[in-house]
This record gives C-alpha cells, structure tokens and sequence, in this order.
C-alpha cells in the first residue's frame, strides 16, 4: 500500500474529483481527512467510502480565515500532523466574455479558488512540515496553463494556483514538495455546468485520474518538486512514468 501510515486532507472532497481521489487514497492505506462547506454531503461520503478505509469529515468554509484556523485546530487534535494536503476545492464562476463579468462573482472566484488555497496551505504547513515526506497538490486546470475566452474569473485563479505553487516549491524545497495537477476534462457536476452539450460518458471519471495523485501523495515521487503535471498522461499506466 503506497499510503499506508500517512494522513492526508483533501478539500472540496465530498464529491467529483476530490471524492475520487479521497477513495483512491482509502484503497493505497491513508487516513483520510475531507472537508467542504455541506455536512449532508460530507457525511454521505464519508459513509459511502468507509468500506475503504479510515475516513472522517470536517465541515469547513475554507475561504473564511477563522474557519481555516479551526480546520487545523481540529486536525492537530486528532493526528498531531499532516503528510498529504491536496488543495482541490473551488468553484466555476461565470463563463462570459470579461466585458460581460459580474465584478461580484469575479471576486468571489478569485477569492474561493485562490485566496482560500492559500488560507488552507499556509495554516496547515506546521503539520505538514512534522509530516512524513509531505506532499501538497494542487488542482489546477489546462485553463490555468493557457487561458481561453469565457473563462474568465475561473482561468485567472487557475493561473494564480500555479503561481502559488511554484513560489511554495521553491520556499519549501528539501522539506515539503509542491506539484499542480491538471486533471482535464473529468466526468464531474462542474464540468458540465462548463460544457452542458458534451457527453459526460465521453469524459474519464474522477477514479479514472486518480493514479497521479496517488503517486504524488506516495514516496514515489519524492524527488519532484515544482512541477505541472497532466493526469491523462498518467490514466491506467501509473508506474510507467517516473
């Protein structure tokens, strides 16, 4: 088990691809920790995935600071550390052209997908650095790394993701590694608020693009550090790419 003795949060993981990977985590031996802003759905899943393994919920509105604060109150008083966060949270905003953007929902955005990630990295950081090799992933977007019209809000934060996780790659190197992930087009209820004509049975599932968290999470990768990385690449061939 590539998980086993470590302990790891997965925000927005009560669903869609935080849920995915929450699972895959279970199966490679973690403990697991997912948090969200609705505790029916937190506790569904929870449910739904204890068959797997050790896992608990917190509910928490990551993009208000004091709740963050308690977040990792309550991780530190269960586990004493963390070895694996994985910054998945976030929320789509509008898809119009930037004339068009609601300066609300513009910031909202920005504030959910960017700000908050850094609320959560920088209060756990203690605990990851009394981790075990520790990890943090973030989950980015191929809009992210090349914007597109109509993205607007949801691009820009993206891009900012990615920033955030190279400045922390660089701080922190030797001591915590920070990758992003681009999970690409994955069968999940945000991806068809995007695209509500595309087929969602053409798209991966979120278990489907779980393989490169996993190795991310894992002392596999132990060497890599400040990298963007593509989850297709790494769909039903894991071990094949170092």
């Amino acid at each position: 088990m590539k998980l086993k003795d470590k302990t790891s949060l997965i925000t927005g993981g009560s669903k869609g691809i935080g849920k995915g990977v929450a699972g895959a985590f279970l199966k490679e031996g973690s403990i697991v920790v997912i948090c969200g802003r609705n505790e029916i759905d937190l506790k569904t899943t929870r449910d739904e995935l204890s068959k797997y393994g050790n896992i608990s919920y917190i509910k928490a509105d990551i993009s208000k600071w004091n709740e963050v604060a308690l977040l990792k109150s309550e991780i530190e008083r269960k586990f004493g550390k963390l070895d694996v966060l994985v910054n998945n949270a976030s929320v789509l905003g509008l898809r119009k052209p930037i004339i068009d953007y609601d300066e609300d929902i513009w910031e909202k955005t920005i504030h959910i997908n960017l700000n908050a990630q850094f609320f959560v990295t920088k209060a756990l950081l203690p605990l990851l650095l009394n981790g075990n090799n520790p990890s943090i992933i973030n989950v980015s977007s191929s809009v992210g790394r090349r914007g597109k019209a109509g993205w607007g809000a949801y691009a820009a934060s993206k891009f900012g993701l990615e920033g955030l996780t190279q400045v922390l790659a660089d701080e922190l190197k030797s001591r915590v590694r920070v990758n992003s992930v681009n999970p690409g087009g994955t069968r999940t209820k945000m991806r068809a608020g995007a695209y509500p004509d595309e087929d969602p049975e053409t798209l991966p599932t979120p278990e489907d693009i779980a393989p490169i968290f996993v190795y991310l999470a894992s002392d596999d990768s132990i060497n890599v550090t400040g990298e963007a990385l593509n989850a297709r690449d790494w769909m039903h061939k894991p071990e094949s790419i170092e």
